[in-house]
């Protein structure tokens, strides 16, 4: 499924993060990420915002991306990653009834279901019980899980206006120019790249960003939420895996039935057809019946 290559791709980002960009500098680290990944996508598309699309591309730019980054800067700031993942993982259930009341998906009982498995998955995963959180990271850390739950349904919405990549881009560059000030006047003065700091953010910018939030959007625009939504949470399963595999760290008995626990909620959130089967993402069948001629021929 392409849609799960963005929380694959988000879940690589802690490991880059941490082993190659500087630290100290997550607002700045946000702008140079957000900015490059617009300009890339908007050279591709080669189309800019007309009418609406210009004020709603700065609502979008800054619920999914500045005003998300920020408020998870706030998170990581006052939160052990634990506990932000965590209250990140409601976002599945966050979306489903935000969907069902913007775009009239009501979440069946599987899906529900699904996201009750995979939060208590991620909880099993990543926490430990130790110490009391900061309310107001935790504050912070529910804002941007509200905030970026809505702006994904607004930009679910308001998709069959625009093409995917342009939409994207035009979100990523308002969310960009938003960090900058921000950055500017919180962090103070740029950091300093080396070359493996620019190694990172190539990475960064093209798979985690670009790619990764062009698919996210693609699957929004053609999935159910709730199926998205669930997808998401293979978000903290990369991050886990990935220190296993490459940072060393051991993989417990109690994270292994967290892990399950997600995929179940994953599988659970699947579409499926009357018959049973797995449904086709919407918009296949015009794509299918576009490269065929009269009567269902193939088109020669």
């Amino acid at each position: 499924m392409v849609t799960a290559v963005a929380p694959v791709a988000w879940g690589t980002t802690y490991y880059v993060t941490d082993a190659f960009l500087p630290a100290g500098h997550p607002l700045y680290g946000s702008a140079f990420r957000a900015l490059p990944a617009g300009l890339l996508l908007l050279a591709v598309c080669r189309t800019l915002p007309r009418g609406s699309w210009w004020w709603k591309s700065l609502i979008l730019g800054v619920l999914n991306m500045g005003g998300f980054f920020a408020l998870v800067y706030i998170a990581a700031q006052r939160l052990p990653t634990s506990v932000a993942s965590a209250v990140m993982a409601t976002a599945p259930l966050v979306m489903m009834l935000i969907a069902w009341a913007l775009v009239s998906e009501r979440p069946p009982a599987w899906h529900l279901a699904g996201a009750a498995v995979g939060v208590s998955g991620v909880c099993l995963m990543l926490l430990t019980g130790t110490g009391s959180p900061d309310p107001l990271g935790v504050a912070a850390s529910g804002a941007a899980m509200a905030m970026s739950s809505l702006g994904y349904i607004l930009a679910k919405r308001w998709s069959a206006q625009a093409g995917v990549l342009a939409s994207t881009s035009w979100q990523l560059l308002a969310g960009g120019l938003l960090l900058l000030p921000l950055a500017a006047a919180v962090e103070g003065s740029p950091p300093a790249l080396d070359g493996a700091a620019l190694l990172g953010f190539g990475y960064v910018t093209v798979v985690a960003t670009a790619l990764a939030f062009a698919a996210w959007f693609a699957g929004l625009r053609h999935l159910p939420a709730a199926t998205v939504g669930l997808v998401g949470l293979l978000n903290p399963v990369t991050g886990v895996l990935l220190g296993t595999a490459i940072a060393g760290e051991i993989l417990t008995g109690r994270q292994l039935g967290g892990l399950l626990l997600v995929l179940t909620g994953v599988l659970l959130g699947r579409p499926v057809t009357r018959s049973g089967g797995a449904a086709e993402p919407a918009g296949w069948n015009r794509m299918r019946d576009a490269s065929r001629g009269v009567g269902g021929q193939p088109r020669k």
